[in-house]
């Protein structure tokens, strides 16, 4: 107990004494999050048990190198972060990154593991995907197109979610796939407001086709929703559904960093 406090005082002191003021030119957050045709990554990774045996003036001072280099980075790319430890047992942290350009994003990682914090990280997962104009949505009724345009709430909880598709999928017509994806929203849509939902694109950039991307604050909403989605025609076409699933809690950078350093 006496070693946590002391612990967090020093990381209070590193705070206000080495916080490091973001870029001039941040990257367009709205836009990258928002707009087609904008690389998203997942990196997941893990922190071995070798770090947990250093002076916490070393955790902190590796842990200001993390910092350096994400906000060297916020110019070109846009950075979340959250925790999975407690709550995945394939990471302890994620970050999703996105970028107009995906050799920005992998300039950062690498940056980022060649770090002195980043002597201490296995990288469990990297899941790469492309944003696009919806493919189903404007054949959809109006009434359901309309429904869709209700704000969905943002929450504490992150899960994400890649799916491949198996070759029958693609081979179908388009009509008909359209018409799976419209059972498969109008399935959604009593969630729609509960949990957050964004779509990646992965086919030939990932081994997976698609990469869902949630936000909730009710998780028993998000497991009805997943249950939901299992029941409609389109989910017999999923090959691959997870594996890995990933299960984490939004953090701000700092409060990320608080629970790292202890």
């Amino acid at each position: 107990m006496r070693a946590n406090r002391l612990l967090t005082g020093l990381l209070c002191v590193w705070v206000l004494t080495n916080g490091l003021i973001e870029p001039a030119f941040a990257a367009d957050r709205e836009k990258l999050l928002t707009e087609p045709g904008v690389y998203g990554t997942f990196a997941a990774f893990r922190i071995e048990a070798e770090w947990g045996k250093l002076e916490a003036s070393a955790r902190i001072a590796h842990l200001t190198a993390l910092k350096g280099v994400i906000e060297q980075y916020r110019e070109k790319v846009a950075i979340d972060t959250y925790l999975l430890r407690g709550l995945s047992d394939h990471a302890d942290f994620l970050l999703r990154i996105h970028a107009t350009e995906l050799k920005d994003t992998q300039q950062f990682l690498v940056d980022l593991l060649g770090s002195p914090f980043g002597r201490y990280l296995t990288s469990v997962a990297v899941l790469n995907g492309l944003t696009k104009k919806a493919n189903y949505v404007p054949g959809f009724p109006d009434n359901l197109k309309n429904d869709l345009k209700t704000p969905s709430e943002s929450g504490p909880y992150a899960v994400v979610i890649p799916i491949r598709k198996d070759a029958e999928w693609w081979a179908l017509p388009q009509d008909k796939r359209a018409a799976m994806m419209q059972e498969h929203t109008e399935a959604a849509l009593p969630y729609h407001k509960t949990v957050k939902r964004k779509l990646y694109h992965a086919t030939g950039l990932d081994d997976f086709d698609f990469i869902t991307y949630f936000e909730t604050a009710k998780l028993d909403e998000f497991h009805s929703l997943i249950l939901a989605l299992g029941k409609v025609k389109e989910a017999r076409h999923n090959r691959r559904f997870g594996n890995p699933t990933l299960l984490g809690t939004v953090r701000t950078l700092d409060q990320l960093i608080e629970v790292l350093a202890q």
